[in-house]
């Protein structure tokens, strides 16, 4: 199983869609919450993505399709 750390910023009309629920949904990928800040203007949110390369990798691809951009994360989002 592989995994990635990815943060999602949301741009103003995205920010109430349910993205990462649905990403869960649509692909066989378990999403965790590392780190979020959400406001009424803007959002972003660290994630760790688990599951296959491949499945993570669609995934990704559907979360920027919808108008979120996702950046690549490296280290402990948690200590810093």
């Amino acid at each position: 199983m592989a995994s990635k750390r990815v943060r999602f910023t949301f741009p103003t009309q995205l920010i109430t869609e349910p993205v990462i629920y649905e990403l869960g949904q649509k692909f066989k990928i378990i999403t965790n919450i590392r780190r979020a800040d959400v406001r009424e203007d803007m959002g972003w949110v660290v994630l760790e993505l688990e599951g296959e390369e491949e499945e993570i990798d669609k995934g990704i691809r559907w979360v920027s399709a919808t108008g979120v951009r996702v950046d690549p994360v490296s280290g402990d989002v948690i200590e810093g």
